[in-house]
């Protein structure tokens, strides 16, 4: 049985092209990023997890307003590109969110920030609960994932309940073009395992794109306009 985290390869292949425009493709930096920092609670002195900390880009604002950041992700390229991005301000570790968290202690930080990565993860139920066991009595858990209404219709799914895996072609990072693989999931099944897990549920965030979005790219401004592409969370402990 292959245990290896399904977008794995993808990723490493994608890093480079990745890292080298995430601070400017729409979607990202003016769209999902945006609205999930949105929904974080005051960062400066907390402790916070990065996880899937990609390139760095999160852990990089979240250094500069004062945050203590540990960043995690399974791709070694990305791990490496973290620490290039951050240098020594931040520890930057190999980790699949899939398995148990045993390096990190129980009730020990602020905030477990997750954005664009729970799609990777089949089970979610394992995950959300380390998460719970690390932060402490008053944390934040924020994350960000693909809407399930998108999922639906993009991959145009027979059964809307199943948890089924899909996956799509990436070639939006400097014509480097990949097959990236995902989990799509129902409305319920993307919520009620945080509750199931002791979180409580704060503010549901469908985002708009912002007005650097429509500079950058008018044709999908007017789409995100209509539909969402992107489901933000933000829940407490």
């Amino acid at each position: 049985m292959n245990d290896r985290p399904i977008a794995l390869d993808a990723y490493e292949i994608l890093a480079d092209a990745y890292a080298s425009v995430i601070d400017t493709k729409p979607h990202n930096a003016y769209y999902e990023r945006p609205a999930t920092l949105s929904l974080l609670p005051e960062v400066k002195g907390k402790r916070v997890l990065d996880a899937a900390c990609g390139p760095g880009v999160y852990s990089e604002w979240l250094l500069s307003h004062g945050a203590e950041v540990i960043a995690v992700d399974s791709s070694p390229k990305m791990v490496q590109l973290a620490k290039q991005r951050l240098g020594t301000a931040s520890n930057v570790l190999q980790a699949d969110l899939s398995k148990p968290l045993t390096f990190l202690d129980s009730s020990s930080f602020d905030i477990v920030l997750s954005p664009l990565t729970m799609e990777y993860i089949e089970d979610w139920h394992s995950t959300f609960a380390e998460f719970y066991r690390v932060l402490r009595p008053v944390g934040y858990f924020v994350l960000s994932v693909t809407h399930p209404f998108f999922d639906y219709v993009y991959f145009k799914s027979n059964n809307y309940f199943e948890i089924e895996l899909v996956g799509s072609e990436w070639q939006g990072f400097n014509s480097v073009q990949v097959h990236m693989p995902s989990f799509r999931r129902s409305l319920e099944a993307t919520l009620n395992p945080l509750i199931e897990a002791g979180f409580h549920l704060e503010r549901i965030l469908e985002p708009k794109p912002t007005d650097e979005f429509k500079e950058a790219d008018p044709k999908h401004y007017e789409e995100l306009l209509q539909q969402p592409s992107f489901l933000c969370i933000r829940a407490r402990k």
